[in-house]
């Protein structure tokens, strides 16, 4: 479930190719993309994402995918032939490099399963890709304070908010990993209070997350940001709104994926 708007960019089908990859946390891997239509590509900072197509079959092509990924985009999609069709995830941009024109994205490893993040851990460089931007998440209102909540797969999205927010933004960021060793440097507001949150492995995201939200004092004239596994967004969401009163017009939330099920496409 989201209340996040898709933005249908100008820049439309972005063709570009793997430059290299790095790990940059034991279960976080950076992909770089350089070249092909990153030039007309419009970079916002903060949590924006994209549609990005990834090959999973040795027939993938992508000249003959939608400009756009609205309901006639999706509906083009579909009709390609199977086996030429690549996979479909939604990612955050990590950031953006303007001088030099590479874009940054990180994926979640966690074991073997999956298609975005076995992928990221075995592409070499040279390997094609495609992308819709979808613009940002991120639509803060007027208030006195900020909440941001996310797991592991809302960790790019986070970084790149409160690297971009203002820099007199107050308020609190609970960000929740099953992995110590995930945490990345923060570049956030002095008087936003990151709070990292560890859980359990084979815990459910949200386990850990969840009770510290209940625990913080929050104020009445709040803006909440709250994205990952759905239980955890729509947990976050319904807290807020349902027990702690805030209009739910000042609540972004997006679930990211589910548990037993892939990431959307």
């Amino acid at each position: 479930m989201s209340n996040i708007s898709v933005t249908h960019a100008d820049s439309g089908l972005v063709l570009t190719s793997v430059k290299r990859t790095q790990r940059v946390t034991p279960h976080m891997i950076r992909v770089t993309f350089s070249g092909g239509d990153l030039d007309r590509f419009a970079y916002k900072g903060f949590d924006q994402w994209f549609r990005l197509a990834i090959p999973v079959h040795d027939g993938d092509r992508f000249d003959n995918l939608p400009s756009r990924f609205g309901f006639g985009g999706l509906l083009k999609f579909l009709t390609l032939p199977k086996g030429t069709r690549p996979m479909i995830r939604n990612y955050t941009i990590r950031q953006f490099d303007d001088e030099s024109g590479e874009l940054d994205v990180d994926f979640v490893v966690h074991g073997t399963t999956g298609v975005a993040g076995t992928w990221a851990a075995s592409v070499e460089p040279g390997g094609p890709v495609a992308f819709i931007d979808q613009g940002c998440g991120w639509a803060p209102v007027p208030a006195k304070r900020t909440l941001i909540v996310a797991d592991e797969s809302g960790l790019p999205a986070a970084l790149g908010v409160l690297r971009d927010m203002p820099r007199d933004a107050v308020g609190d960021a609970i960000i929740e990993l099953f992995d110590e060793r995930d945490k990345q440097d923060v570049e956030a507001p002095e008087e936003m209070n990151v709070h990292w949150a560890i859980r359990d492995p084979e815990a459910t995201p949200g386990t850990v997350a969840l009770p510290a939200l209940r625990e913080l004092p929050l104020s009445d004239s709040l803006y909440a940001f709250t994205v990952g596994e759905s239980a955890l967004a729509t947990g976050a969401r319904r807290y807020l709104v349902g027990e702690r009163g805030i209009p739910k017009s000042n609540v972004t939330f997006c679930g990211y994926w589910r548990i037993g099920k892939a990431s959307p496409s």
